[in-house]
């Protein structure tokens, strides 16, 4: 008889601080899974604008090594495909526009001082351009995109620069 008494004097309590803590601890749950959703949204922006960035610079890098004083401006702009994870599949598309030159000043230097950091100038009469790169890279899959530009110096002769666009 002792024992129905004890049961009948809980009356469920127990059942209903279960139940508010089932329902804290899904609220808790609830919000760290939001939370961690835009953390990973956030990182995964960061990677594709990293990666749009490292594509960029491929292109940039390939677009110094051509010859500044042949360029046919008709050509451009021109199309890159970067394949990032070199799986064999082309994840950037990047568009390069024709590069524009600043300004170009004469070198002037002494012949008899063509050693060290100016060993590459063959002439006096060399000049020193300035250029400007400047490429737009996106992301097929999610269309992240990011544009960079950048500035070149390089040398050309006189001949060099009078058939360029300088």
């Amino acid at each position: 008889m002792k024992n129905n008494y004890y049961l009948s004097g809980q009356r469920g309590a127990t059942l209903v601080v279960g139940l508010i803590m089932l329902a804290v601890i899904t609220l808790l749950t609830v919000s760290a899974f939001t939370l961690s959703g835009g953390n990973l949204k956030a990182v995964g922006n960061m990677q594709f604008r990293n990666e749009a960035i490292a594509a960029a610079n491929m292109a940039i890098e390939q677009t110094i090594n051509v010859n500044f004083s042949a360029i046919d401006h008709a050509s451009y702009p021109a199309t890159v495909n970067v394949d990032i994870d070199q799986n064999n599949t082309t994840d950037y598309v990047v568009n390069v526009k024709a590069p524009i030159c600043i300004k170009a000043t004469l070198a002037s230097i002494d012949p008899s001082a063509l050693s060290g950091i100016n060993s590459n100038v063959t002439s006096p009469s060399d000049l020193l351009t300035l250029w400007e790169i400047e490429v737009e890279a996106t992301n097929l899959a999610t269309g992240a995109s990011v544009v960079a530009r950048q500035g070149i110096n390089k040398r050309l002769t006189l001949n060099e620069y009078l058939t360029s666009t300088c």
